[in-house]
C-alpha cells in the first residue's frame, strides 16, 4: 500500500502488489462469485475473472446477452446459469444488472441472500437512491463496491493488454469482518490497477456528475459548439473536425494523460499557450456554475428519479436508439466517420 498526500489531504493507496493473484484466491477460498447480469462490466469483470482461475459464474435470462455469453466461452449447466439459479449458487454476487434491472430483480435477489454471503456493486445507485429503488439488503450480508474509472469495455482490452484500469472500492456494509478483504480481492480479481477508497454515496455523487459533465455530456456539448461555429463561418467540415475533435484526441489528450495539462502546454506552440492559459479561467468561469447545478441535481435525487423514470419505460430502448440516431446523424460525427478512415493505420 502507498500513502500519498495531495495539497495535504492523505490518502493510502492499494496496489496489485500488495494483493498478487494468488493471495486473492486464498483470500476468497471456496466462494463462488455470481454475476448477474452482462453488460460491459460484467462481460469485462466476467471474463477477467475467468481467466486468471476465479470460480465464477453468470446468471442470465435466455436472450441475447446468454447467446453472447455462450459465444465468450461460458457453459450452460457448468458456468452458465439462468439469474435465479446463479443467486441461489453464489456467495459473492456481482450485481451489475442496469439500474433499472436491479430494482426490477431485486426480490429475487433478496430472497437468495444466505447469511454471509457478499453483495456486490459496481455502482452505489441501488444502495444511495433506495427510497427510489427499494434496494435495502439484509443485515446478515456484507455489502461491497467495486468500481472500475471506465467502461467494462475498457476493464477488458486493459486487462489484456497488460495493465489494469483503476477502481475505487467501499464498505457499506460488514457484517461477517471479512468485507474489505473480500472486495479488495475482487478487485483485483477482475483486473483493476491500483485502488483508492470511497463511500458508496460519493461514488454515486462523482460518477453521475462525471458522465453528465466532463466525460460525456460537456464533451459532447462542447465538441459540437466549436464545431457549429466553425462551420458557421465558413470552415470545411474536416476542417472543423480536425479542429475539433481528431487533433484533441489523437494528439493533445494523450499529452495530457501522459504527464498532465502543463505537459501538453509545453509542448505545444507559444501562441496555442498563451491564448489556452487566456482562455481556460473564462471557460471555468462560465461552465462551473453549470457542473454546480448538475451535482446539485445529484446530490437531491433529481438525477435518479429521471434515470429511473425513463429506463423503466416499456419503449426506453427505443426511445434511446432514436435519441443515438441522433447523435450518429450530426454532421459532425457524419465526417468522423469518413476522416477517422484515412488515419495511417487504417490505410
Amino acid at each position: 500500500m502507498k500513502d500519498i498526500e495531495i495539497n495535504g489531504i492523505k490518502e493510502t493507496i492499494v496496489e496489485r502488489s500488495d494483493y498478487p493473484v494468488e493471495e486473492c484466491k486464498n483470500i476468497l477460498g471456496q466462494e463462488v462469485t455470481a454475476i448477474l447480469g452482462y453488460g460491459p462490466q460484467g462481460r469485462g469483470q466476467g471474463l477477467n475473472m475467468r481467466d486468471q482461475g476465479f470460480r465464477v459464474i453468470l446468471g442470465l435470462r435466455k436472450g441475447r446477452s446468454w447467446d453472447k455469453a455462450l459465444a465468450d466461452g461460458w457453459v450452460e449447466g457448468q458456468t452458465l446459469f439462468e439469474t435465479e439459479e446463479a443467486a441461489q449458487r453464489g456467495t459473492i454476487l456481482q450485481y451489475l444488472l442496469s439500474d433499472a434491472g436491479q430494482i426490477s430483480a431485486w426480490p429475487m435477489v433478496k430472497a437468495n441472500l444466505n447469511d454471509g454471503d457478499a453483495l456486490y456493486f459496481s455502482h452505489g445507485f441501488g444502495i444511495v437512491f433506495h427510497k427510489d429503488t427499494s434496494i435495502i439488503p439484509p443485515e446478515n450480508v456484507d455489502v461491497i463496491l467495486v468500481a472500475p474509472k471506465g467502461s467494462g469495455l475498457t476493464v477488458r482490452t486493459h486487462f489484456q493488454a497488460g495493465r489494469g484500469i483503476n477502481a475505487s472500492f467501499a464498505i457499506h456494509q460488514d457484517y461477517t469482518g471479512r468485507a474489505k478483504e473480500r472486495c479488495i480481492s475482487t478487485a483485483f480479481a477482475i483486473g483493476s490497477g491500483h485502488l483508492f477508497e470511497t463511500t458508496f454515496e460519493k461514488e454515486v455523487h462523482s460518477d453521475l456528475t462525471g458522465e453528465r459533465c466532463v466525460l460525456m455530456g460537456l464533451l459532447q456539448g462542447a465538441f459540437l459548439a466549436q464545431y457549429e461555429v466553425l462551420r458557421e463561418h465558413g470552415h470545411s467540415p474536416s476542417e472543423a473536425y480536425n479542429e475539433t475533435i481528431e487533433e484533441a484526441l489523437q494528439s493533445l489528450y494523450p499529452l495530457v494523460a501522459e504527464k498532465g495539462m502543463d505537459w501538453m502546454y509545453a509542448n505545444c506552440s507559444t501562441t496555442a499557450q498563451r491564448g489556452a492559459l487566456d482562455w481556460a479561467p473564462r471557460f471555468r468561469d462560465a461552465i462551473k456554475p453549470v457542473v454546480e447545478k448538475c451535482y446539485q441535481s445529484v446530490l437531491d435525487g433529481t438525477e435518479a428519479k429521471v434515470s429511473i423514470g425513463s429506463n423503466s419505460q416499456s419503449d426506453y430502448r427505443e426511445k434511446l436508439e432514436k435519441e443515438l440516431e441522433e447523435v450518429s446523424n450530426q454532421e459532425m460525427w457524419q465526417a468522423g466517420k469518413v476522416l477517422r478512415k484515412l488515419r495511417p493505420e487504417n490505410l
